[in-house]
């Protein structure tokens, strides 16, 4: 998908994989050099931004929390927007972006919370690093190492680089649904022995799988992303992920009142 001179992104959509990306709703792998979007509603989810770290200059980020952080290459933010908020994003004049948006679905319980935000910047996330590998731990927990609790549910997010002939393992928590995807590079993941090449045109989705291997025989990065399925049903529209119908036309209609808020 592309839009405009600024912006091109690959998307995976839970539709196109029969709800195995659960919690995950969306995921848009992407570039931005230019402001794109206006600011948007969001309501019934997280909104997760993963900025990678060869990204250059700053992303600015707004929010109707009062938020308004120019986030640097590396860092992460996580919107937690349940009852509603409004987010803007764009590059700073000059920059460009390389990220992930994440949309991370809200179990039912708590699609009417009130909305919260949380930046992680990247000088503060743990790194495991050993013989061909280097590993940030943005969020969640893997090989005993801690990163930041998100304002939601638990949720691991891995930023994994891979040098040649390098290997990480990766003990997921029993249950969860790990997502991996191919940022650069070549790398393999090795699931009960057998192995599957990461693509950047798609991706790897297990569920209790708790010994996830990677391995690159040349050099490579992925990311992985790992949380509790919440096997519930949901409604989405665009930026909406509501309980059922009526909860998601009751949160369009205070979007139209004003009452999510604004960036302005």
């Amino acid at each position: 998908m592309t839009r405009g001179t600024g912006f091109e992104a690959l998307s995976f959509i839970h539709r196109q994989l029969d709800g195995l990306m659960d919690p995950l709703i969306i995921v848009d792998h992407f570039t931005m050099t230019e402001p794109t979007f206006a600011p948007h509603a969001h309501a019934g989810i997280s909104a997760v931004s993963v900025l990678f770290e060869d990204s250059t200059g700053s992303f600015r980020n707004r929010d109707s929390l009062g938020n308004d952080i120019e986030l640097a290459p590396g860092d992460l933010y996580w919107l937690k927007a349940a009852r509603g908020a409004v987010h803007d994003e764009a590059p700073t004049p000059g920059s460009r972006t390389h990220a992930l948006q994440i949309f991370v679905n809200l179990p039912a319980a708590q699609k009417m919370d009130a909305p919260a935000a949380r930046h992680v910047a990247a000088t503060e996330m743990p790194v495991i690093q050993g013989p061909g590998h280097r590993v940030r731990v943005m969020t969640g927990r893997s090989n005993g190492v801690v990163g930041a609790t998100p304002p939601a549910m638990p949720f691991t997010v891995l930023d994994i680089a891979l040098q040649a002939g390098g290997q990480f393992t990766h003990r997921a928590a029993p249950g969860d649904a790990t997502w991996l995807h191919l940022i650069r590079g070549e790398v393999e993941v090795e699931l009960d022995g057998t192995r599957h090449p990461l693509s950047r045109e798609a991706a790897l989705v297990t569920h209790g799988a708790e010994e996830i291997r990677l391995l690159s025989d040349k050099d490579g990065q992925a990311v992985l992303l790992g949380g509790t399925p919440l096997r519930e049903p949901f409604v989405q529209k665009g930026p909406f992920a509501m309980r059922d119908a009526d909860q998601l036309e009751a949160v369009i209609a205070a979007h139209a009142a004003g009452k999510l808020g604004s960036v302005d």
